[in-house]
């Protein structure tokens, strides 16, 4: 990835869900990508003969976000089966990837989520108010580790 002064725009990406439909297909486009994110946990430590009376933070184990999608309704049931099998023990772990174009639609830099599963669908907020709202659903996965690369 060049780097550039202006920031790349969050509005162009393409979400790739591992097995959804064939490998590496994109099951629908998204709307919003959020909560990627991680958390390296520190233990303290201090040698008993230490001459400094302070500890030392020592890295341990890590945690991945939570990352949720959203997308408008379009008639495709792949997220939602996808949860259904796995809340009946039907284990399916998957590759994400969610990669970020700049304006000219070349790929800039992606995350990737390994071992993704589905935690929770979200359904769309109905009303019959007139309005011209999208009906959206969202789908909540945890991952075992995101990793980011530049393109």
């Amino acid at each position: 990835m060049a780097t550039r002064n202006n920031p790349y725009g969050a509005f162009n990406f393409l979400v790739k869900l591992g097995d959804a439909g064939g490998e590496d297909q994109i099951a629908g486009g998204f709307s919003d990508f959020t909560g990627a994110g991680n958390e390296v946990k520190f233990s303290e430590y201090r040698n008993g003969n230490d001459k400094e009376n302070h500890v030392r933070k020592i890295a341990n184990t890590n945690t991945t976000d939570d990352v949720t999608l959203k997308r408008g309704i379009i008639g495709d049931l792949r997220l939602f089966n996808w949860i259904k099998a796995t809340r009946e023990g039907d284990f399916d772990p998957r590759t994400v990837v969610v990669t970020l174009h700049d304006e000219a639609r070349t790929p800039v830099c992606s995350w990737t989520l390994h071992n993704a599963q589905p935690k929770k669908w979200v359904g769309p907020t109905l009303a019959g108010k007139g309005g011209g709202e999208v009906a959206m659903e969202e789908l909540h996965l945890v991952a075992e580790r995101i990793d980011f690369a530049s393109l």
